[in-house]
């Protein structure tokens, strides 16, 4: 399967690589016309002045056309890429205005008091609520219902009857059709998939909110983590993997609960909270948090679990997106239809939990039996000795560790990496040459220039005939420069590719649990995009501007060595300067990509 996947990664790179080189080519070629085109735009204006006799070709004029024309080379180059950057702003407003303008939840669906101010926590009357407007008949129909205050709730019936859409409705987070909404508190929800940040559970289960140490030990034990919690590592500061990828689905239902307990709401929406764990631990969850943690709350369970229905206040039996039964245990059991169709259905089920109950129960184990006995089940739950570890021995090391970045000066080591896995030592021999022929031609352009109008004999033909070859000439020893810096950043690519996927590929598991995808996202997108495409001209950049001071400091010291008085000083303070911004821009890549 993995050589499979591999291969299909390695087929779309294949795809990339059809119009990559076709890319890296077009931008040599640009690199090439953005060179030339003085040459050529200042052959013509010379030629003119030759034709027209409009101005002399002596040195005032020649030294102020190039001039001109060398200042004017900037903005030309950049007018393409304000064009792309244009294009691309206007693809990002569009998309942005597409979001904006979609729809929006409507606020007035349900009207929000506080506690002190509604007599109920929830009211609905005439009730209908649709997820899709295109739909024929609503998701949720006729829905009346009047929840006191810190009453428990209990929402059962077949899947897909609406029982998540009901507390998505007291949520306002469902479109309503018609009715009314009344809400009173504040709330805490609890999803039936669980929802897990990276970082430490305590973080998770504090959620921004400031500790109470109290509160935190209560809401731990409370949701049965706390020898969980005494069997990490590093306590309540173990970090969790990205989505909680290496907890158990029913450690991370537990966080998620405990976090919501911790929030200390007034009424508490639980959609199937024990649907990830056994009936053992759903037992103890169901008696130490809903009914003893919560017990002055409103609690609003949906479950599948009949066998605690017998201890909450009011049932809702749903079908078909209707409450078509409510009220307590006895009443609706009596009143037979849905509701003793599920609880018989359950029957054989709650048989073999009490039976299990009795064989685990022992001399470690605090038996906690229920109050119904006609119905009963047990709920058994393990002694847990002592408080909560927050921090323990480190003795393990973290499961997700921080990226680790070099800030500053990082050395050749990462240049000579990028020349050695792309074999490409002789390639640079090639483009060293390449661009000390540029720099010598174009150096050699201007200087021709410079001893020619001085000399009588030389035509104006002949002027600006060797000027354009010579200029021609440096321009392609640019293109070959810009050419081979391109071939080497495909080998480059190639290179760094294949061994990116063979390392992904041949990575125990442990990586991938520790490792967020959107750290390995980022490095097969975003940074290969830079080693594609900017690395090779970043490269060309470097190269060039470090030739060309040179050049320029050996023609200035040939004429007057007094220069290095103020050049030497100039540059090592310049290459001091340059110390900070890269630290600046090293903290804020990460952000980018």
């Amino acid at each position: 399967m993995g050589r499979k996947v591999k291969n299909l990664l390695q087929s779309l790179r294949d795809k990339e690589f059809v119009w990559l080189p076709k890319v890296q080519t077009l931008k040599a070629f640009g690199s090439f016309l953005y060179w030339m085109s003085p040459t050529v735009i200042s052959a013509v204006v010379f030629i003119g002045c030759a034709v027209t006799k409009s101005a002399p070709l002596n040195a005032e004029t020649i030294f102020t056309v190039l001039a001109t024309l060398r200042n004017l080379a900037e903005p030309v180059r950049m007018v393409p890429e304000a064009l792309s950057i244009m294009i691309q702003v206007k693809v990002s407003f569009d998309r942005l205005n597409r979001f904006l303008l979609d729809e929006e939840l409507n606020n007035d669906d349900s009207e929000r008091k506080f506690k002190e101010c509604s007599v109920n926590a929830v009211e609905i009357q005439d009730g209908n609520f649709i997820w899709d407007h295109e739909s024929v008949s609503p998701t949720l129909a006729d829905v009346n219902l009047e929840i006191k205050w810190r009453h428990k709730i209990a929402v059962c019936g077949p899947v897909g009857a609406g029982k998540s859409s009901l507390l998505y409705a007291i949520l306002g987070e469902i479109p309503k059709i018609s009715g009314t909404v009344n809400v009173g508190g504040t709330f805490a929800y609890v999803s039936q998939s669980s929802w897990i940040q990276s970082g430490t559970v305590q973080d998770n289960i504090l959620f921004g909110k400031p500790m109470d140490r109290t509160r935190y030990e209560k809401a731990i034990k409370a949701c049965a983590l706390d020898k969980d919690i005494n069997d990490f590592s590093h306590g309540d500061l173990t970090e969790i993997g990205q989505r909680g990828i290496n907890l158990s689905g029913g450690q991370k239902q537990r966080i998620q609960l405990a976090r919501a307990v911790y929030n200390d709401a007034d009424t508490y929406l639980l959609d199937d909270p024990f649907s990830a764990v056994d009936a053992h631990t759903a037992a103890i969850l169901f008696n130490d948090c809903v009914m003893t943690a919560l017990r002055e709350k409103t609690v609003i369970l949906v479950t599948h679990q009949v066998e605690f229905l017998s201890e909450v206040d009011t049932i809702l039996v749903m079908e078909g997106g209707k409450v078509i039964q409510s009220g307590s245990y006895e009443s609706l059991l009596t009143a037979g239809t849905t509701f003793e169709l599920l609880v018989s259905a359950h029957k054989d089920t709650i048989t073999e939990l009490n039976q299990d109950n009795k064989h685990k129960r022992g001399s470690d184990n605090e038996v906690l039996s229920n109050p119904q006995s006609s119905h009963g089940f047990y709920l058994t739950k393990n002694q847990s000795e002592g408080e909560i570890s927050s921090i323990k021995d480190p003795i393990g090391t973290q499961l997700t560790q921080e990226e680790e970045k070099v800030i500053g000066n990082v050395g050749w080591k990462p240049f000579w990496d990028y020349i050695d896995y792309s074999k490409g030592t002789f390639m640079v021999c090639f483009i060293m040459l390449a661009l000390f022929a540029f720099m010598a031609f174009q150096t050699a352009s201007t200087f021709w220039l410079a001893i020619a109008i001085e000399i009588p004999k030389v035509t104006n033909a002949t002027l600006i005939g060797v000027y354009t070859l010579v200029s021609f000439a440096s321009a392609a020893f640019v293109y070959v420069r810009s050419y081979l810096t391109a071939l080497l950043g495909l080998k480059a690519s190639t290179a760094f590719f294949s061994k990116f996927t063979t390392a992904i590929f041949n990575a125990p598991i442990l990586f991938f649990d520790s490792t967020p995808v959107g750290r390995i996202l980022t490095r097969v997108s975003s940074d290969l995009s830079i080693l594609d495409f900017d690395i090779p001209y970043s490269i060309t950049v470097v190269a060039s501007v470090a030739f060309e001071i040179l050049v320029i400091i050996c023609i200035m010291v040939s004429v007057t060595w007094q220069v290095l008085i103020v050049a030497v000083p100039a540059m090592v303070a310049s290459i001091y300067i340059q110390v900070y911004p890269p630290v600046f821009l090293d903290c804020l890549f990460p952000i980018q990509g």
